[in-house]
This record gives structure tokens, C-alpha cells and sequence, in this order.
């Protein structure tokens, strides 16, 4: 019994050992040991850059010549653009200096104020004048990228080559297209709906302006094209509604808020004849009070006097002026 407890065991060992008469016992064995490694648990550092540098490979993804040429230009202007701000920030200190002010707390106002005193000028366009601005007010900005790393675009009208002007056309139908659906869901209540916006004392933007905010050239057809289409939007029974989308392409006249802007009402004297009174009238340092009669003669009285009470003729164009735009 013992004999082949024992026998039995020996040949349990000659399966689990790895002994130097493995390899003797288990022919096959040979091929197996040499890729079988005795390794210890903590790693060296090879290792973790050879691993390092096949996840990186792994991550590296192919960027199209598109996507290259723009990173390129990107970064030339960048350099550009912070080559120009450190002058800038240069030159405002010797400013500063110059005029006996601390660098530190001289703002865009005191440079505009310095220009003007060391180089006065008598041209009569503001453009023409000696200036002194921020680069980034200078030059004008730049679209950011409009494609991925493999070309594919992010807006859906890249290929119109005018992306924000098409855009916005498209927006503007789509309010003119919301609010004809207001007006028959009103018209269906029994209500005539009549709140078209109030575009007194604003005017429609340039064409540079409007290039500047799309950051994209269009000729004069487009320009006319969309002031037209933004026209149609005003013209609409409820445009008052699209009142923020239609005020970003529009300027202020008047230092004064849009929303606080509001024509006054009429009023009427004993005899039924309407007026309206403007009170504090502002001219320069000139203050005065203003009537607007109406079913008038269309004579202009000032104190008494005609229009030759103003003895300059700029003068009697300015008084004369809002009256023949409203004709």
C-alpha cells in the first residue's frame, strides 16, 4: 500500500515540478519554456515608455491638408497679433510717460485725448485723423475654424461659401413662417393681431457693418437682398415680436435705449386741433421747449419770426430738416 502511495506521488511530481529533468521527462515541453518568463510583479520603466508610445500611436489621428494650411495661418497671426499688442502696450507707456500720467492707469480715453493734443489736426473726417487703438480694433478678426481634424465642416451651409449670410436669411423666413402661424391661430380667436415693431430712431446697418458681423464679403445684390428680406419681416402684422432678432442688424440713432424710445401722444386743444409737446429739448448746450401743430398753415414761427431768425443758413437747413423727411 505504501509502495503505490509513493509511485503515485512521483508521478504527481513529475507533472507539477519544474525541475532541470522537465524538459527529459516532457519532451514537448522545451517549446513552451521558452515562452514562459519568470517576471517579477513591479514594472520597469522600458516598459512603460514602450507602452507610452504604442497608445500614443494608437491615438494619433491623420489630419486632413485643410485642416493643416488653417493651424498654419492660425498660428502666423497669433504671432502676429501678439507682436502688434506688445507694441502697442509699449508705445502706451512712453505715451504715459510722455504726458506726465501713470502707465498703469492710462486707459484708451487718455490716449485718444494725448493723440489729439500732440498731433492736432483740422481734417474735417474722423477716419483721417491720427489714432491710436487697440490691434485688436484695428485688424479685423477672423473665423475660427469651420472644419474637424478630418475636413468634414461644422456648419451645415459651409458649401454656400457665405455660411452666417445664408443662415441669416434663413432665419429670417423661419420668424416670418412663426409668426404667420400666430397670426391664423389669432385670426381663428376673432382677433386681428396689429403689433408690428417700432423701428423710430434706428437705421439698417452698412454693408461694412454687416460684413464685420458676419465676417464675410457680399456684394451690393446681397446686402439689398437681405435688407429686403428683413424689411418683409418688419412689415409683418406681429414683428414686434421678433424685435431681438431684428435689432442686431440695426444701429441706434440716439444715445438712448430702443425700448425707452416711444412716440408720444396726441393731444388736442379747445377747437379739436391736435399737438404734441416736447419739453427740454436738447441742442448743444441749448435748451428749449417744442409744439408740432397739426392741420397748420406750414408757416414756421420762432419767437415771433420766420425762418430768418436763424441768420446762418446751416442753421435754418438743420431747423427746416426733420420736416422735410417727414413729407
Amino acid at each position: 500500500m505504501a509502495v503505490s502511495v509513493f509511485i503515485r506521488c512521483s508521478h504527481f511530481r513529475r507533472l507539477i515540478g519544474v525541475t532541470n529533468n522537465a524538459v527529459a521527462l516532457f519532451p514537448d515541453s522545451a517549446w513552451y519554456s521558452n515562452c514562459i518568463k519568470s517576471q517579477s510583479y513591479a514594472t520597469s520603466i522600458s516598459e512603460i515608455k514602450d507602452t507610452i508610445k504604442t497608445n500614443t500611436k494608437k491615438s494619433e489621428k491623420k489630419i486632413s491638408k485643410a485642416m493643416m494650411m488653417y493651424l498654419q495661418r492660425a498660428k502666423e497671426h497669433d504671432e502676429f497679433m501678439k507682436k502688434e499688442i506688445l507694441e502697442y502696450e509699449i508705445g502706451k507707456r512712453h505715451l504715459a510717460n510722455m504726458m506726465g500720467e501713470d502707465p498703469e492707469s492710462f486707459t484708451q480715453a487718455d490716449i485718444n485725448r494725448s493723440i489729439q493734443y500732440l498731433f492736432p489736426s483740422g481734417l474735417f473726417d474722423p477716419k483721417a485723423r491720427p489714432i491710436m487703438e487697440h490691434p485688436e480694433k484695428i485688424f479685423p478678426s477672423r473665423k475660427a475654424a469651420e472644419f474637424d481634424e478630418t475636413g468634414k465642416p461644422f456648419h451645415s451651409m459651409f458649401y454656400t461659401s457665405k455660411p452666417n449670410y445664408y443662415e441669416t436669411l434663413y432665419n429670417i423666413v423661419d420668424n416670418i413662417k412663426s409668426l404667420n402661424n400666430i397670426e391664423d391661430s389669432l385670426i381663428k380667436q376673432g382677433t386681428l393681431p396689429m403689433d408690428k415693431i417700432d423701428l423710430v430712431g434706428s437705421s439698417w446697418l452698412s454693408k461694412n457693418d454687416i460684413e464685420k458681423l458676419f465676417l464675410e464679403r457680399i456684394n451690393d445684390f446681397e446686402y439689398n437682398y437681405l435688407i429686403t428680406s428683413l424689411e418683409r419681416l418688419c412689415d409683418h402684422p406681429l414683428s414686434r415680436r421678433a424685435t431681438d432678432f431684428i435689432l442686431k442688424y440695426r444701429r441706434l440713432k440716439y444715445h438712448t435705449s430702443f425700448k425707452k424710445l416711444a412716440v408720444l401722444p396726441l393731444e388736442h386743444d379747445s377747437t379739436g386741433r391736435p399737438y404734441v409737446t416736447v419739453k427740454n429739448c436738447m441742442r448743444k448746450s441749448s435748451r428749449g421747449e417744442v409744439t408740432i401743430w397739426g392741420n397748420g398753415s406750414g408757416k414756421i414761427v420762432i419767437n415771433g419770426h420766420n425762418i430768418s431768425y436763424f441768420e446762418d443758413f446751416q442753421h435754418r437747413q438743420q431747423v427746416s430738416y426733420f420736416l422735410l423727411k417727414s413729407l
